[in-house]
């Protein structure tokens, strides 16, 4: 069976201080569920990450 080298990704929002997972490869700009700050955006490989990282999950 094929691992993914992906992993979800727990974001704390800069703004609202909101925390929230994250896909590590996002395909589509992911938004803060409170303030609709962007979080992540895709880069065609690893997300660029606008907040703080939390944790890495496996």
């Amino acid at each position: 069976m094929k691992e993914t080298k992906s992993k979800f990704i727990k974001v704390r929002c800069a703004d609202c201080k909101n925390e929230q997972i994250v896909f590590g490869n996002v395909s589509t700009s992911v938004t803060c569920l409170v303030c609709k700050k962007e979080l992540a955006s895709p880069t065609g490989g690893k997300s660029k990450i606008a907040g703080t990282v939390l944790e890495v999950l496996e």
